[in-house]
């Protein structure tokens, strides 16, 4: 097996942290889902369509749904950026840093979203998660273009 650990760049472990929280969510999500849909006799083909097998549960058990969806939409912008960032080499900048912070509030997100499911403070963490990715994003676009 190759010797990796000499090239590989620190902003793979906020990456691979986002994933592993991902798989985490999915799991949660069909931890949930999974049973209830069995209990309530609810058949397969009622999924066709995510908004009518939403309108099937409780709006509890489709809230990790919707996370898991949003964690398959925002954090796609991301997953680019690191992998600019690792091949670019992040030693001498805050993009580590910034990075985890990403991960942090996308967590922190994420558990707002599943559990109780407030608007603002989940709006507020996305914005604020929006503002570190733009960051990146626009840091990685000076050295690169």
């Amino acid at each position: 097996m190759p010797d990796f650990n000499t090239a590989l760049d620190p902003i793979l472990g906020p990456v691979i942290a986002l994933v592993l929280w991902t798989c985490f969510m999915l799991a949660w999500m069909a931890g949930t889902r999974i049973p209830y849909l069995i209990k309530n006799r609810v058949h397969p083909q009622k999924g066709e369509r995510t908004a009518e097998l939403a309108g099937l549960m409780p709006k509890q058990i489709q809230w990790k749904a919707d996370n898991y969806n949003h964690l398959m939409e925002h954090p796609t912008i991301f997953y680019a950026t690191a992998m600019v960032w690792a091949f670019i080499g992040t030693e001498g900048t805050l993009m580590v840093q910034v990075a985890w912070a990403y991960v942090g509030l996308r967590v922190i997100h994420s558990l707002i979203h599943a559990t109780v499911n407030k608007v603002m403070p989940r709006l507020m963490i996305f914005a604020v998660s929006t503002l570190a990715l733009l960051w990146m994003a626009v840091q990685a676009a000076l050295v690169v273009l």
